[in-house]
């Protein structure tokens, strides 16, 4: 076998190559010929003695094929000029689940921000973009069963919570429920994922349409369809896992049967972490992403008096756009089997995890905002310092910079001579609370005017006391 680092070293030159002929723009035949050299030794690197494939962990090439089932056709594909296959980053998981492969981590709680990418139809107005940030949160280690999935879920209930964007339902369900629900039913083998992926479509789409993609697109038959539409209709608690245990079809399951003592267990948790108010069991969740092993759960914004699986009703998929417009901000679920792909012996840690869509929760905020007619900050500054006439600019630095030295969060126009209305309607725009405004009169006086910018209330303050009044007057800003 051929040493592994010779034949690193030789792909580290020939790239040096292959580099340097394209900064020069050397002929494409030239080119091709030396990027085919570099091809062929990434091949011997790849493989051994024995024929066998060896997973190498390097820049991704195909990373994300096979992980995210139908919603693959989602992922932006590129092609670099070197022949290897690429992709824009889908979700932050699957990235997630490589790094503990490379890094031979079994045991980490993480969050992590950061931007991801879907060749899908953008509609800003409900906060749904190709290019968007993403704050994912995951658990991965060998824990007792539901622990860190019921924190997983008391994170998105304390989230959305404190964001007060008004109701909201995190609803809950298992693959292995799904799994075990769709063999009982009568699915074959080989059309759980996309039978699974048409359910996932019931927060969009109403039970009949769902029904009729299943039968005439999916050639499922009418009667497994029906079975599957007298389980997906079913939301509940603790009590419904209880009785579909019971159920003369579920109980035949014993995938099914795991999942619902695992959903009696995690509300068993859910009660002691006091946020069971706002979690439903629900068997129309299924999330279509292929590498979910257990546990799935999702959470969608409700309107007043909507009930919790409204947006899986006719009525609600009927009703007027408002009702569409709410929907989805969080989801997540559990993944014990993501990070073995990338391990090339295949070692498992279990992960589970939960995404926040930022631009989704913005989008519902800023609309909120805006129907409220409330004035929104787009600044942490406290205090401009503005001054009242010309040439005043030294003393504005020289105040402003007391009061940054005081841990105050102040500002000043960028300009030698402001008019001192423009310098109000800033605050005004900006949401600025307090103006400290400098004249010829306050530094005679040894004062500086403070102007509470909503009230427009004007006190003169002495200068030795200004700090301390500022700081009283934002201390809940």
């Amino acid at each position: 076998m051929e040493d592994k680092a010779q034949i690193q070293e030789a792909i580290k030159v020939q790239g040096e190559v292959v580099r340097k002929l394209k900064s020069e723009k050397a002929s494409k035949e030239q080119i091709d010929e030396e990027v085919a050299k570099l091809l062929e030794l990434k091949a011997r690197l790849g493989g051994g003695d024995d024929g066998k494939h060896q997973f190498v962990l390097k820049t991704p090439k195909e990373t994300l094929t096979g992980k995210y089932g139908e919603d693959s056709k989602l992922i932006y594909d590129l092609k670099d000029q070197g022949g290897e296959l690429l992709s824009l980053r889908y979700d932050l998981t699957v990235p997630f689940a490589r790094y503990l492969a490379m890094n031979k981590i079994t045991n980490i709680k993480r969050y992590h921000i950061a931007k991801v990418y879907r060749r899908d139809n953008p509609a800003m107005t409900r906060g749904r973009y190709r290019e968007f940030y993403q704050c994912d949160f995951d658990i991965a280690g060998q824990y007792d069963a539901m622990i860190p999935d019921a924190e997983c879920l008391k994170i998105v209930h304390e989230i959305l919570s404190e964001l007060e964007l008004g109701d909201f339902r995190i609803k809950v369900n298992d693959r292995r429920i799904l799994d075990g629900m769709f063999a009982v039913c009568g699915v074959p083998d080989d059309k759980f994922r996309t039978i699974c992926s048409t359910v996932d479509k019931l927060d969009k789409l109403p039970w009949q349409e769902v029904r009729k993609e299943m039968v005439d697109e999916k050639g499922l038959s009418e009667e497994a369809a029906d079975q599957i539409g007298e389980y997906v209709s079913l939301h509940g608690g603790m009590d419904l896992a209880e009785r579909l245990l019971q159920d003369p079809r579920m109980s035949q399951s014993k995938q099914a049967c795991a999942g619902l003592s695992d959903i009696k267990l995690l509300f068993s948790y859910l009660q002691l972490f006091q946020v069971t108010d706002k979690v439903v069991f629900d068997l129309s969740l299924a999330r279509g992403l292929d590498y979910y092993t257990g546990v799935i759960y999702e959470a969608v914004l409700t309107q007043a008096g909507v009930a919790p699986v409204a947006l899986a009703s006719n009525d609600a998929q009927n009703g007027s756009e408002e009702s569409v417009s709410v929907g989805s901000v969080a989801g997540g679920g559990r993944y014990d089997g993501l990070v073995g792909m990338f391990d090339p012996k295949n070692r498992k840690v279990p992960c589970v995890g939960v995404s926040i869509g930022i631009e989704r929760i913005f989008s519902i905020m800023e609309q909120r905002a805006e129907a409220a007619a409330e004035k929104v900050r787009t600044t942490e500054v406290q205090v401009l310092v503005a001054s009242a006439q010309k040439n005043l600019l030294e003393e504005r630095l020289r105040l402003v910079t007391e009061l940054w030295n005081a841990g105050i969060k102040a500002e000043v126009m960028y300009k030698k001579n402001p008019k001192l209305l423009s310098q109000l309607q800033l605050c005004e725009e900006m949401g600025i609370p307090l103006v400290a405004i400098l004249g010829e009169q306050e530094l005679k006086d040894g004062v500086v005017k403070l102007r509470v910018v909503v009230s427009r209330e004007e006190v003169d303050v002495p200068r030795s006391d200004l700090i301390t009044e500022i700081k009283r007057r934002t201390s809940d800003v």
